[in-house]
């Protein structure tokens, strides 16, 4: 094994994902809340959405994050939580908020497993469903002690200045935005993508499936899912998407094994996705012990509603 080479390339992996793929996303979105935020639209969004999602412990803001993470990418919903933060969202709804993110599916994921046989709309479904579950679980149980007081920052004391900003200068700090957040997630995908590689080097994925196989087999659990899972976890979703396209490739992975477990394997609560978000603030690091029971919570009732449905 090769620790150097091992490290070089999660290196070059972790700089291709920041720059090729968060990056322009972030930049994209980061722009279009500036705009929508400097046109007043964001304030009557709030307004007309937030009492339909309050029960759920979430803002009007939170619409933004559903449709970002279910219909552009995992990391679309990163410009959502800046804005949040930025305008002094209280800790218990940016918890909720993060849970729900967290919770549901990737459409990054989503759309490129959908020739591969995976149902589309159920998976939508059950992914905003899920995400609902996990914001009203950390907002009533587990963050009900946190604050649900907002707080001034330098962002919504300079609202009306960023008002008369023109589109140039939104698209410039957009950037610069975007830049930030992505330089900051790249330590956490270099450190898991060379973990997991190291893990797979020693033989570490191959002794797993040796040991839990038998386990698996009884309970009628395929022993495909030990790697898919151990990808996933350790590398992320568009990791996840390369094995299980190559395992359905290789006739290993059925279109009902993919569906049923698309409720557990499709979702952002992985070590790339965890490092991302949490990369936004440090707020959110404070937060994310009370994020994570929520989390959770709403993939176990993702995980059910799938395996009842394609089971």
């Amino acid at each position: 094994m090769n620790i150097i080479e091992i490290i070089m390339n999660a290196g070059k992996s972790a700089v291709n994902v920041s720059l090729y793929t968060l990056l322009p996303i972030m930049v994209v979105m980061l722009a279009i809340m500036r705009f929508l935020e400097s046109k007043g639209v964001l304030e009557k969004i709030v307004k007309v959405f937030g009492p339909l999602l309050k029960p759920f412990g979430l803002g009007g803001m939170s619409l933004f994050a559903i449709i970002q993470m279910n219909f552009v990418s995992f990391a679309a919903p990163i410009a959502t939580l800046t804005m949040m933060d930025r305008q002094g969202e209280s800790d218990r709804r940016m918890a909720a908020t993060l849970a729900m993110s967290f919770a549901m599916g990737q459409a990054n994921v989503f759309y490129p497993l959908i020739p591969q046989g995976l149902h589309w709309l159920p998976a939508i479904g059950i992914s905003i469903l899920g995400g609902l579950v996990a914001g009203a679980a950390t907002w009533h149980l587990f963050g009900r002690r946190l604050s649900s007081e907002n707080f001034r920052t330098a962002s919504t004391k300079n609202r009306v200045t960023h008002k008369k900003q023109g589109l140039l200068a939104i698209i410039n700090l957009a950037g610069a935005d975007a830049i930030r957040l992505s330089a900051g997630a790249i330590p956490m995908l270099i450190i898991s993508l060379a973990a997991v590689n190291m893990l797979e080097a020693v033989g570490f994925v191959h002794l797993l499936e040796t040991l839990l196989s038998p386990l698996l087999s009884l309970a009628g659990i395929s022993p495909v899912f030990i790697l898919a899972t151990l990808v996933k976890t350790m590398a992320g979703g568009t990791a996840y998407f390369g094995v299980a396209s190559d395992l359905i490739a290789q006739g290993k992975f059925t279109v009902t094994e993919l569906n049923a477990s698309a409720g557990l394997l499709v979702q952002t609560l992985d070590l790339p996705g965890i490092g991302i978000f949490l990369a936004v603030s440090s707020r959110f690091v404070r937060l994310f012990r009370y994020v994570l029971p929520g989390a959770l919570v709403g993939i176990a009732v993702r995980t059910i509603l799938h395996i009842l449905i394609y089971s």
